[in-house]
């Protein structure tokens, strides 16, 4: 009974930590800001935790009974919390945060009470110089094991709502062992065996269903027709499909339409590239979906393109996926191209290659995690890496919208010795777009463009570089690494066009 005991200990410290690195991680997923969600996430989970432990000492009698439903209840709705918080900002999104700190602070309370519980079973079997040292031992090993579990095994194969439900189940195991240990003191032990019963019958109902039950809430939060979907260690990967018109969202941003990225694209490379005709090497940092890389091999005296992107989930989709490889022209089957997955910033820090040409194309400064990619450390790294004569060109919001956020990327720029030359341009699924194109001499427009291409010109080329008042340059701060300023300013600034 002792070892069965410490054995649900390291259960119960793993199915905790599971629902909050769960709820942590979908809520960084559906509204951004990785840190600050993951930073309040576990602190209202541990506040209620130590509110759960002072709860404890209420429970008087019965305390097997009282350990198995409370076991059942965290079973049952740390089981379900991911999917409620799915179909939550799916069909309610205003009440989304309330939700979400309403259910960890619910689950940490369960929790903290669960623990001083098993502690009082084993008083009578382990001295007490023992039994807190062996309680705490399992905790926290139960804890490194999911944390470890979490991102390399569950939350890229099992996906958020299976996982939950998988360790809601862990949970109604627990307890229904616990009612076979104590079946001698439970004089109530059918009515509890009938209550794990129909908690691991919803639970297994729900596991079975999760893919039905996420598909369901996706296709009331996306709108069109699903027709794609993934989840990885970093990002939810979701195409839409609307008559012709594919949509790609990544952890639910547009990352791009069908219908008119070629205008986002054209005007990321173009401009820059065609200004370099003796370019041979060209870096792409970003830019998984391989649609840069296909603007850059219109260039024949292209020798090599490598491209780093985090996420192997994502290269491989646009390299073997027939409908996403339509959209690239089957640009990764190139043999001119190398594809790596690495992240962008160490992989600058690492290496010494030189290139020509260097596309930066990551998503928006919706997080920490990709705001590093837009500091001032960032691009002296970049810097680094780019021939006398060559040039980066860096997607950088948009100057309408969030007109100091584009700003402050132009000036981070020059703040490491680059001259930044900053442009726009009209793309219908996100409005106006802007870049900014950086290199150690002055900017002049190209005269010849590659053939065939739909949206930029050469004649066109010059007027991008024209920004009406409302778009026209504004002094900003620099975007450094240790505040990362860009976010928050970001952040507010889209929320005001929210609104």
């Amino acid at each position: 009974m002792r070892f069965a005991l410490l054995l649900s200990v390291f259960i119960v410290a793993s199915c905790g930590l599971a629902y909050e690195l769960i709820a942590g991680a979908l809520s960084s997923y559906l509204i951004g800001d990785s840190v600050l969600q993951f930073s309040t996430v576990i602190g209202v989970y541990l506040f209620a935790m130590g509110c759960g432990s002072w709860l404890s000492r209420f429970v008087l009698n019965g305390v097997a009974a009282r350990f198995v439903q409370i076991e059942l209840l965290v079973g049952l709705i740390g089981g379900y919390s991911a999917a409620v918080l799915f179909w939550v900002y799916a069909f309610l999104t205003a009440p989304f945060k309330l939700v979400l700190y309403g259910l960890v602070f619910l689950i940490g309370a369960l929790v903290g009470l669960e623990i001083p519980l098993v502690m009082r079973l084993l008083e009578k079997q382990i001295q007490f110089r023992d039994l807190v040292s062996q309680v705490l031992t399992f905790d926290y090993l139960g804890a490194l094991a999911v944390s470890l579990l979490f991102p390399l095994l569950l939350a890229p194969h099992l996906g958020m709502v299976r996982s939950a439900l998988l360790f809601g189940l862990l949970n109604a195991v627990v307890a229904s062992w616990t009612i076979w240990l104590f079946r001698v003191q439970l004089p109530e032990r059918r009515a509890l065996a009938g209550q794990a019963m129909v908690v691991t019958v919803l639970l297994l109902a729900g596991f079975i269903g999760s893919d039905k039950l996420t598909a369901f809430a996706e296709t009331s939060l996306y709108q069109d027709e699903i027709v794609l979907t993934e989840t990885t260690p970093y990002q939810r990967i979701v195409m839409t499909r609307w008559k012709d018109d594919y949509r790609l969202f990544l952890n639910g941003n547009l990352q791009f339409s069908s219908r008119d990225e070629y205008r986002y694209h054209e005007a990321l490379v173009h401009p820059g590239l065609a200004t370099l005709p003796w370019a041979r090497r060209v870096l792409v940092l970003g830019g998984g979906d391989g649609l840069a890389v296909r603007e850059i091999l219109k260039y024949p005296q292209i020798e090599s393109v490598t491209l780093i992107d985090l996420d192997p989930a994502m290269t491989r989709l646009f390299r073997d996926v027939p409908l996403l490889r339509r959209f690239n022209h089957d640009a990764f089957h190139s043999p001119k191209v190398k594809v790596l997955n690495a992240d962008a910033f160490a992989w600058l820090d690492q290496h010494q290659d030189m290139f020509d040409f260097i596309v930066v194309d990551f998503p928006d400064p919706t997080n920490y995690a990709v705001g590093k990619l837009y500091t001032n450390t960032f691009y002296r790294l970049l810097e680094h890496h780019l021939n006398v004569r060559g040039r980066a060109v860096i997607q950088s919001t948009s100057p309408l919208y969030a007109r100091q956020s584009f700003w402050m990327v132009a000036n981070t720029l020059q703040s490491v010795g680059l001259q930044a030359a900053a442009y726009h341009a009209l793309v219908p699924a996100f409005g106006e777009w802007g870049y900014v194109l950086a290199g150690r001499e002055p900017y002049r427009p190209p005269t010849r463009l590659p053939a065939g291409l739909r949206f930029v010109s050469a004649q066109q080329i010059g007027g991008m570089f024209e920004f009406p008042p409302d778009m026209a340059r504004v002094d900003t701060g620099i975007n450094r690494l240790n505040d990362q300023t860009l976010v928050r300013i970001f952040d507010e600034e889209w929320r005001r066009v929210i609104r």
